[in-house]
């Protein structure tokens, strides 16, 4: 009997599945793992330095720490917060819509938020160029119709807003609709049975319900709009550095792969923080339907 387990214990890398599995786990380790495990190398180089065969040090985390890059996040970390938070009231109303009210027309609604994705974000954001520039399409309308002259609405921080929101709607509107899909009715209809009023059964059934839906929208938006570049770059100008062009800058300008790549460590550690936070409060087993 021991001689069996031993056996099996030692052919289980030549089953038939793990053998199929190899060439994909091959191309994920060298693909995916091997670029981040380079780059966190990289940030414990001497700066301005090209080679990973010299002595590690934290001079590139000092430096960070001591220069002024913690604007750059606190810009990048509050502007993914407030998307998310812009998102979520724009998109809650349109997915129970889409899952309780609109019927066959919510094919036809999907369809219409989907289509854009095909096109290039940079084109989509370029559009915006054109209607947020000033002599552009509001600026002009307004001009032609009222007399009305703005002073610009392009290069500022709510231009960047609204570019991170138009890009990143759908992908906190889907997750919602399936988390609201998940909430039964009869479970409101008893609720609204008992006495409770819509606010108490929004707060009580449909928002805790809701919750998985809500919690993956929010980080799948979050973690986007904190890498984003082409939003703060084409819709922004230079009215804030965001820490991913800082990233760039020092990658590509600066020469100074070290301090891009620590940069691109902090950056990743935090985020990773935040998102394993909040992966400990979503079951995933209730939101595949395993329990």
């Amino acid at each position: 009997m021991a001689a069996e387990r031993s056996g099996d214990h030692v052919s289980w890398y030549r089953q038939a599945g793990m053998l199929c599995a190899m060439p994909v786990t091959i191309f994920f380790i060298v693909g995916f793992v091997g670029p981040l495990l380079m780059v966190l190398a990289y940030s414990f180089m001497p700066p301005r330095s090209f080679s990973l065969f010299q002595a590690p040090t934290l001079a590139n985390y000092k430096a960070i720490i001591a220069d002024s890059y913690y604007i750059s996040f606190l810009w990048s970390f509050g502007l993914a917060c407030v998307t998310v938070i812009l998102l979520f009231a724009i998109c809650y109303p349109i997915a129970y819509g889409m899952t309780k009210l609109f019927g066959r027309w919510a094919n036809l609604i999907t369809a219409l938020i989907a289509v854009p994705l095909l096109i290039s974000e940079n084109i989509r954001l370029f559009g915006w160029v054109l209607v947020l520039v000033k002599q552009g399409v509001i600026d002009g309308g307004l001009q032609a119709l009222f007399g009305v002259e703005l002073s610009g609405m392009l290069y500022t921080v709510p231009a960047i807003l609204l570019g991170l929101v138009y890009v990143y709607l759908p992908f906190m509107l889907f997750p919602l609709v399936i988390g609201l899909s998940m909430v039964p009715d009869s479970l409101k209809e008893a609720a609204f049975d008992l006495g409770a009023n819509r606010w108490q059964v929004f707060r009580e059934v449909e928002l805790p319900l809701a919750m998985p839906g809500i919690l993956i929208g929010g980080i799948l938006t979050f973690v986007l709009a904190l890498g984003s570049l082409a939003e703060a770059k084409i819709l922004g100008g230079k009215a804030i550095i965001m820490i991913v062009d800082d990233i760039e800058n020092a990658f590509t300008f600066g020469q100074n792969w070290p301090r891009g790549s620590a940069l691109s460590v902090l950056l990743i550690v935090l985020s990773g923080l935040i998102v394993l936070f909040l992966f400990r409060r979503i079951d995933l087993d209730r939101i595949i339907g395993r329990r």
